[in-house]
């Protein structure tokens, strides 16, 4: 990793803005923008337009703040499609969220989250009975503490990813969600014992989902899989769902060689 010393200033921030309006997930001004990084107002302007030309973020005329550009899509799209992993997990998961026609969902860990740990949705499969709003897009970041695949990340992974986050807050989603740092800390034990992850209606009330680890030759965690489906439907199957899922997360584990 690059010292300080070898850091290009304004290389710096301008990946600093695209990662806050990812994290944010919403328009912002260069007003809130220069205040939540501490940057003066001119610079943000400059560094933003300097963005704007290139296509990586787009200023909404009607407000005049800022979100992410195309560029950044089709650069994304061009990962998402060699993306090894995604290709491999693909068929493995398909056939999971047709067995039981829910949602099936593959995360990575975000390393680049600033306030509390996040995951990557990296792909989607979609079921075709109905699902609750909260199921996230692909390509979109969302805290892992409220998530059952965000849960099984953090658990298998090193626990320095974990110590920068210790101590600050977690939001709720929900009257379910934890957000006792203490009580995080005992379902990631629990997760590691049993091997699999479970978010009883943390995000989303009447939203279960259950998710499992991906590893590598080195029982490394790369990615976690989960399946969310409306709690009724996931309770009624719940031991064929957990046994399904770490079934599938076993056989991608084995086949990324």
């Amino acid at each position: 990793m690059a010292g300080d010393n070898e850091l290009i200033n304004s290389i710096d921030r301008a990946l600093d803005i695209l990662l806050l309006l990812q994290q944010e997930g919403k328009e912002m001004g260069v007003t809130q923008i220069g205040s939540v990084l501490g940057i003066y107002k001119s610079t943000v302007h400059r560094t933003l337009a300097t963005l704007e030309a290139k296509g990586f973020v787009q200023q909404n005329p009607d407000n005049g703040k800022y979100w992410l550009g195309i560029r950044l899509y089709s650069l994304g799209m061009l990962i998402r499609e060699r993306l090894p992993l995604k290709n491999i997990a693909y068929p493995f998961a398909k056939e999971l969220s047709e067995r039981f026609d829910e949602v099936v969902h593959i995360s990575i860990l975000d390393k680049s989250a600033l306030t509390y740990p996040k995951h990557i949705i990296i792909d989607k499969i979609q079921g075709r009975q109905q699902v609750l709003s909260l199921t996230p897009p692909v390509g979109s970041s969302a805290a892992c503490h409220s998530a059952a695949v965000g849960k099984c990340l953090i658990a298998f992974s090193p626990r320095s990813y974990l110590e920068r986050f210790v101590g600050n807050p977690l939001p709720a989603f929900t009257d379910k969600t934890i957000c006792s740092w203490d009580a995080l800390l005992a379902e990631l034990e629990t997760i590691r014992r049993q091997g699999y992850a479970v978010d009883d209606e943390e995000l989303e009330l009447g939203l279960t989902c259950v998710a499992g680890p991906i590893l590598d030759r080195h029982a490394g965690i790369i990615a976690a899989l989960s399946l969310s489906g409306p709690t009724t439907r996931v309770r009624a199957r719940f031991e064929e769902i957990a046994a399904e899922v770490m079934r599938t997360t076993r056989a991608i584990s084995s086949s990324l060689g």
